[in-house]
């Protein structure tokens, strides 16, 4: 009796286990599929991460099709597609993976970008920039566990860059509407400050800040934001290169010198036939030309030229004199931060640091803050 009763009762159960498959069709056939979506997902991971990218979106759209709730295969599934330059398809995917994760941040980010550097949709990409430093997520800090305050605060700084770029792209394709141009550059500029105000230190926020201020005609915030770049990086050529075109333009035309030759000497080392050097060359011929004849400055440039000079025979005597001090190695002269070494200059610690130094000095700085008092 007993062992028929438990015979009953399991049949019992398997009866009402198809029932439930029976009435629950659907619901069975997504778990089915969800399972064979995440093989193929599986499967296309593999491939991706083999770098098979053909493999890869292969796998992926089968797994897709049969369970398309998976936001990180389309994440993936964007990446390769910008891999291949197919943006449509790759804003596409990056759209269905915060579709399906409204919180996955880099996939807004990812979308903007691409929306906006590469197909001119500016408005699409500035609304998922919105979207990211409008969503508010929980913070929670366990020490030397967890802590997702810093990158909260890394996506919203990168979120206003980003939308900053997006409006100064957008007010070049104002075409002659001034009016309107001027419009999107202030609010690329409002967008960029809310970005340092997160981290004052991007040196690419600096340069675009002043990059937004020079094309709206506001040379003296342009002057102050690629200073304040140049302190950040000081080897990056680009924001002296500018810092240079705008000095001239405001006829400063010896402190334009002085930058476009840090520039020049920067482009050289990253590459001695790139066209940017050639384009450093012509600006600096030209602004020697501008220097050359302005009569103020060619006087300022003897002045600089004797104390240049006086310098040299001070230096000259110094080395003379320091050398015959040292009569125990004739071939090694050591001075503040320079190895000479059988007549080569040899680098030192010192030497690295005051190179930096000196190109991380913007003289220009008392011209813009003289005119912003």
């Amino acid at each position: 009796m007993k062992k028929f009763l438990s015979t009953l009762f399991s049949l019992c159960i398997i009866a009402a286990i198809c029932a439930a498959v029976y009435f629950n069709k659907p619901f069975v056939n997504k778990q089915i599929n969800k399972v064979k979506g995440m093989y193929y997902v599986d499967k296309g991971d593999k491939a991706y991460r083999d770098a098979k990218l053909h493999k890869a979106i292969e796998f992926y759209n089968k797994g897709l099709k049969l369970y398309p709730e998976h936001y990180g295969a389309w994440y993936n599934l964007g990446n390769i597609y910008v891999a291949y330059e197919d943006y449509y398809s790759s804003v596409y995917a990056y759209s269905q993976a915060f579709k399906y994760n409204p919180r996955m941040m880099v996939a807004r980010m990812n979308y903007g970008i691409i929306s906006s550097e590469r197909l001119g949709d500016f408005d699409s990409a500035i609304n998922e920039y919105d979207n990211v430093i409008n969503t508010k997520r929980h913070l929670l800090t366990i020490p030397y566990v967890y802590n997702n305050k810093v990158s909260y605060k890394e996506n919203r700084a990168i979120a206003y860059y980003n939308k900053g770029v997006a409006y100064r792209l957008k007010s070049l394709y104002a075409n002659d509407d001034w009016e309107l141009q001027r419009k999107y550059l202030a609010k690329a500029i409002e967008a960029y400050k809310q970005s340092l105000e997160i981290n004052p230190n991007s040196f690419d926020t600096q340069y675009n800040l002043g990059l937004a201020y020079h094309v709206s005609g506001n040379y003296e915030e342009a002057g102050m934001a690629y200073c304040n770049a140049i302190k950040i990086a000081p080897m990056n050529f680009e924001a002296h290169y500018n810092l240079a075109i705008l000095l001239r333009k405001m006829g400063y035309y010896q402190a334009a010198y002085d930058e476009i030759d840090k520039a020049q000497v920067l482009i050289t080392a990253l590459d001695e036939n790139s066209a940017i050097q050639q384009y450093a060359a012509i600006m600096m011929n030209d602004i020697s030309r501008s220097l050359y004849n302005n009569e103020n400055q060619k006087k300022l440039q003897n002045i600089i030229e004797d104390e240049k000079s006086k310098t040299g025979k001070h230096m000259a005597k110094s080395h003379k004199e320091l050398k015959s001090k040292d009569n125990k190695d004739s071939n090694s002269i050591t001075s503040v931060g320079i190895n000479f070494i059988n007549g080569k200059i040899v680098a030192t610690e010192e030497l690295d640091q005051a190179i930096l130094e000196n190109f991380g000095q913007c003289g220009a700085m008392k011209y813009f803050e003289a005119s912003e008092d």
